[in-house]
């Protein structure tokens, strides 16, 4: 970790005073505290999340097996392997034996030729990059099974080495035997294991026979504890940036390129049992569905983010509306099904199948989306007409949501529009101005993904650098910017799990990282205050090209009245810069520093070093209503300036 890097007025003397009196050109920060911009919303930085990059199966959502449905290809058994312990003998293939009154269609089946105490056969699931074996941990495990007459015995359920020479837990499931059935035992490895990565979960037979199996499953610990939750780490990473929302369930992923392989919330209801699964072809790969509705609504009460609920509106990937208008309507009532749902009560249909599930309490949801993306309609150009028939449908029944276009309109006013910008570094440094000219009587701004896209698999120190120019604008507009999350959220960083590039955090199946943006987020979110103030700045820095090097917000908490000024400098040199505050309070000579930075931009976390850049804290001094400060090359410096 990097020793904390600030020159104030005072360490600015040591370095000569001609030094200072030479410099006439410096940038030049004017504050008028007391003059409000705007209110700044408690939802400000938020999280927008979807199904790209393995987010939710093998990422957040804590499940180990993969392929469990054993849906996830059509023709054969993705991540399943057939074991033949000794002399024993045996086959399994892909199977669809029915199993009533679930929504698992398809299984494996195991047929055992020749087997004995000392020579088993059996199966093996190697899990997302394999399955993660940590030490002194409870592992649930979970799966349908059903047999043929000749089959009578247990099974035994096991954790391994992927070589199968380690055996770290096994518990037997006895009286395996008849119809489809539900059998679950519990694991538990030891405290002085060492911990892997590169693990299996077997089960194995030592009996002739043939067994079909279905819906297999493997837990560890949760966040909270949940039933079918989340895991822990990524859970602490997100809790630590104390998000006001959660966008869901996500962008392209609510619309699929298929009607039929969209979000249907109505399928992911209920037991994991009753949930179809489905093809998530707008980033290539099966979806399980055990992130469903409800999870994403746990996921917010879990880290008390506000839900802001997305629903389907007809556009597919295809960029065309599925269907034609009038044929939308069921559609409509499906969006107003799902509004019921979490926020009706036991007198509605939705609200009693909640409560019925397990939440008697509605959720008391505010935002609605409409869509994902409209501005791509450019074929058929449908999104006013459709949008105006969500919107009345909506407003007509629940007056008080909070409805959000995901496109500009012209036949309706939305409270939100949902505004998405990707960039690189360059473009980052013009979009700083974006909404410094935007019109003030629209509906108020939501950016809903923005990402300065510098670095693999998660972004580099030039990413953040981008991230925090383009958010200064965003702070100084609070008055009309009013919501924001970064896109994609996750990425799981093993060989082929990532679709898009220079996402917020890392993980593997072991453990999870924050990028540089990842912390430059949760370091502006941290020092936010209630207020942007009106402010200027002067004699700005500029590069060659005419670029500015120099960007800035300032924010305020009205009930202390500490200042919150952030500097983002994005040259290859000190910057000297004078800061001015009229306020009709008592500026405090010391404060505090937060400075992101780091030897070269192209610098980053990763797996193995998760905190080469980070922000370092100090105390800074020689503050009051007029000083000097001295921003480092490459740098986000957050100052937190007191008042009395």
């Amino acid at each position: 970790m990097k020793k904390a890097f600030f020159l104030s007025a005072v360490s600015l003397f040591l370095l000569g005073e001609r030094t200072i009196a030479q410099d006439t050109k410096n940038a030049v920060i004017t504050i008028n505290a007391n003059e409000k911009v705007g209110d700044i919303s408690p939802m400000f930085y938020g999280l927008m999340t979807e199904e790209i990059n393995y987010s939710y199966d093998g990422g957040l959502y804590a499940e180990l097996i993969r392929n469990r449905a054993f849906k996830d290809n059509a023709t054969k058994l993705d991540h399943w392997s057939l074991v033949q312990k000794g002399n024993a003998v045996g086959n399994m293939a892909l199977d669809s034996i029915e199993q009533k009154g679930t929504a698992l269609t398809r299984n494996l089946r195991l047929e055992i030729t020749s087997a004995d105490a000392n020579n088993k056969v059996g199966i093996s699931n190697d899990g997302f990059w394999g399955i993660p074996i940590r030490k002194n941990k409870i592992y649930t495990a979970s799966f349908y099974a059903k047999t043929d007459a000749q089959f009578k015995g247990p099974l035994l359920v096991s954790l391994e080495s992927a070589d199968g020479k380690i055996v770290y837990d096994s518990a037997v499931v006895s009286n395996v035997a008849g119809d489809w059935k539900k059998y679950s035992v519990t694991l538990g490895t030891k405290e002085g294991i060492d911990t892997t990565s590169d693990g299996r979960f077997v089960i194995t037979a030592k009996n002739k026979g043939t067994v079909w199996f279905s819906l297999v499953s493997l837990f560890p610990p949760t966040y909270n504890n949940r039933d079918n939750g989340n895991r822990k780490d990524i859970m602490k990473l997100l809790a630590d940036m104390k998000p006001g929302f959660l966008r869901f369930p996500g962008g392209n992923y609510l619309q699929s390129k298929k009607i039929e392989t969209r979000f249907d919330w109505k399928q992911t209801l209920g037991d994991i049992s009753q949930r179809p699964t489905h093809d998530n072809n707008s980033w290539g790969y099966h979806s399980s569905d055990g992130m469903g509705i409800m999870e994403f609504l746990g996921w917010c009460e879990d880290l008390k983010m506000e839900p802001l609920l997305a629903v389907f509106d007809g556009l597919l990937l295809s960029h065309r509306s599925a269907m034609s208008l009038d044929s939308l309507k069921p559609y409509v009532q499906d969006a107003l099904d799902e509004i019921e749902f979490v926020n009706g009560d036991a007198s509605t249909k939705w609200g009693a199948v909640r409560i019925k599930l397990g939440h008697p309490k509605p959720y008391n949801v505010k935002y609605v989306e409409i869509g994902n993306e409209d501005f791509f309609d450019r074929v058929g150009k449908t999104w006013d007409a459709r949008f105006t028939m969500f919107y009345d449908a909506i407003k007509a029944k629940y007056p008080n949501l909070q409805v959000i276009s995901s496109n500009h309109v012209t036949t309706r006013t939305p409270d939100y529009e949902d505004i998405h910008d990707y960039f690189s570094f360059k473009k980052a440094l013009k979009l700083a101005h974006k909404f410094d000219g935007y019109k003030r009587n629209d509906a108020k701004v939501f950016e809903g993904e923005w990402a300065c896209r510098e670095g693999v698999p998660t972004t580099n120190m030039l990413g953040a650098l981008g991230d925090a120019a383009f958010l200064t604008g965003m702070e100084r507009n609070a008055d009309i910017v009013k919501m924001s999350c970064y896109a994609p959220l996750f990425v799981n960083v093993n060989p082929k799990g990532m679709q898009w590039k220079s996402d917020l955090i890392g993980y593997n199946n072991i453990t999870s990282y924050g990028s540089p943006s990842y912390y430059l987020q949760k370091t502006f979110s941290e020092n936010l205050g209630d207020q942007s103030v009106k402010s200027s700045i002067e004699n700005v820095p500029m590069a060659a090209d005419t670029t500015e090097q120099l960007f800035y917000s300032v924010t305020k908490d009205s009930k202390t009245g500490t200042l919150f000024l952030k500097v983002v400098n994005v040259s290859d040199t000190i910057q000297l810069t004078t800061i001015n505050i009229n306020s009709d309070k008592k500026i405090l000579s010391e404060g505090k520093e937060i400075v992101l930075t780091s030897d070269k931009v192209t610098d980053t976390n990763s797996i193995t070093d998760p905190t080469k850049v980070v922000p370092v804290s100090g105390i800074a001094k020689g503050l009051g209503k007029h000083f000097t400060y001295s921003f480092k090359p490459h740098s986000v410096t957050v100052l937190r300036i007191g008042a009395k």
